[in-house]
């Protein structure tokens, strides 16, 4: 689900690793990043869950799938890291902060195995589980721009390894969305739980990765598109919105697709991001597209990096024309 990449060791949002106020030369601590903070609170939310979900809401898969899942990314994360530490002539981003800057390094990748575990039904068959986790860890070394002079991934990592699985392995499919509550003896705890991820995914949301225009632009854009299908297909308005009414649904919303390292910080771009992909969705669906839910995240994912690598070249080649119209004799004056 959500993935942030996690500043460099010693360092904070705000201040550099020499900086007095992030614990220079006086030793003081610095601010907390609010990166970080929601890294461990999504990455605790996930792991309670998951083990809430095996132990008592029925969640079908086994045991062994999670951790497998776990391993898988435990191994490959450190293994891009120094492969691209390698190639780009750089320390590793796990090294300076002891242990714990360790472990906050890893919380991405564990966030993405159990994310994939979580959505994922392969059966008894362990190999798409790898597959998906491979696809998703190796896509934050490979599927990247450059954004003011720094590496980012713009794909989705768990969406893409999903995706990635559901098409390259045709039997295997998605969890059930019953298994969510399968086990919940009670109605009311049933309502209660979509509730419940509901406020806690939105309180994190806006408290700490700001992605409320993101959620608002795309529950919104929810809504339209099924208004609009509605009106082309004269069907039962209330069908096209029952997504809205489950758990999963909101568990996508809060924590999917409002990714921090691949959705815009901009308010007004976080909006556009979610009413695209709620769109993609209303047309993948009228061509009856299965899995269009974690489909229409890909391609608006995909997107967003072709409209940062369009822009990036259009100004290069703007700067290009702008010096090859000065004088030969003036680039001499201002050299």
């Amino acid at each position: 689900m959500s993935t942030i990449t996690p500043p460099r060791a010693g360092t904070t949002a705000d201040a550099p690793a020499g900086d007095k106020s992030n614990g220079g030369p006086k030793g003081r601590k610095g601010p907390k990043d609010p990166r970080l903070q929601a890294l461990w609170r999504f990455a605790i939310s996930i792991s309670v869950f998951t083990t809430i979900g095996l132990l008592f809401l029925g969640f079908e898969y086994s045991y062994a799938q999670p951790l497998i899942a776990l391993l898988t990314a435990y191994i490959l994360e450190p293994v891009f890291e120094m492969l691209e530490c390698w190639s780009c002539d750089r320390p590793p981003r796990f090294m300076g902060n002891g242990l714990r800057g360790f472990v906050e390094f890893m919380l991405p990748a564990h966030i993405t195995a159990l994310s994939v575990a979580l959505l994922l039904y392969p059966g008894a068959r362990p190999l798409p589980i790898v597959f998906a986790v491979t696809v998703a860890i190796a896509s934050k070394s490979i599927l990247t721009v450059n954004v003011k002079g720094k590496k980012k991934h713009f794909m989705n990592p768990s969406n893409l390894g999903i995706v990635a699985t559901l098409l390259f392995f045709p039997s295997v499919g998605l969890a059930m969305p019953y298994q969510f509550t399968e086990n919940v003896a009670h109605d009311f705890l049933s309502y209660l739980l979509p509730v419940f991820v509901l406020i806690a995914g939105t309180m994190l949301n806006v408290g700490l990765t700001k992605k409320h225009p993101l959620i608002l632009g795309w529950v919104g854009s929810f809504v339209l598109q099924a208004l609009l299908r509605d009106a082309i297909f004269h069907g039962p308005v209330l069908a096209p919105l029952l997504p809205m009414l489950s758990l999963v649904f909101w568990l996508y919303t809060n924590y999917m697709i409002t990714d921090p390292g691949t959705t815009p910080m901009k308010p007004r771009n976080q909006v556009v991001f979610g009413l695209t992909t709620a769109l993609i969705y209303g047309a993948l669906v009228m061509a009856h597209v299965v899995f269009a839910i974690f489909i229409c995240l890909a391609i608006t994912c995909a997107l967003r990096g072709l409209v940062i690598v369009a822009i990036q070249c259009s100004e290069a080649l703007g700067w290009r024309r702008e010096a090859a119209a000065v004088p030969s004799g003036a680039r001499e004056v201002t050299s």
